[in-house]
């Protein structure tokens, strides 16, 4: 089970579990048990998908533009969430 320590702003997870399964996504927001997120596609930035911690599978990076966009305040769009996702798509 994946613990809210172990999991950070910016970093890719995969979805265990859901119509998304299989699907990388970024670490938007953490709150609680759920963490809300963002791939630039399917979940955008004004739609985030809140999904609890135990589903989500993490992956050892953490992009950091991303984080650091998200971190400062700056702004930050849609196609810097595509970017950061593109080497972990599946063909």
């Amino acid at each position: 089970m994946a613990e809210i320590h172990l999991l950070s702003v910016g970093q890719v997870v995969f979805s265990k579990c859901g119509r998304d399964k299989g699907l990388p996504f970024i670490i938007l927001q953490l709150e609680g048990e759920y963490a809300f997120l963002v791939d630039g596609r399917l979940r955008r930035l004004d739609n985030p998908k809140k999904k609890k911690l135990r589903h989500l599978q993490p992956v050892k990076h953490i992009d950091d533009n991303v984080k650091n966009s998200i971190d400062e305040g700056r702004h930050i769009e849609d196609a810097d969430f595509k970017k950061a996702l593109e080497p972990f798509k599946k063909e």
